[in-house]
């Protein structure tokens, strides 16, 4: 789903809304700028698969960033 309108800082492709809200909860909840799940993956030294799990348990435990 990419139909934010939003692009990734770092590498300009559009960000879903998954990234945007895991981009606010791991950097900063007040944030306007963003970066997609390979970015963030490379920030963080962890997998893209990791990241994936963390916005799915963020989901299963209802924090309002992920609706």
């Amino acid at each position: 789903m990419t139909d934010s309108g939003c692009t990734c800082l770092a590498c300009h492709t559009a960000v879903s809304k998954d990234e945007i809200a895991l981009t606010k909860k791991l950097i900063n909840r007040g944030t306007t700028k963003y970066y997609c799940i390979s970015c963030l993956a490379k920030a963080f030294e962890v997998t893209e698969q990791d990241l994936q799990k963390k916005i799915q348990y963020y989901k299963e435990i209802g924090c309002t960033l992920f609706t």
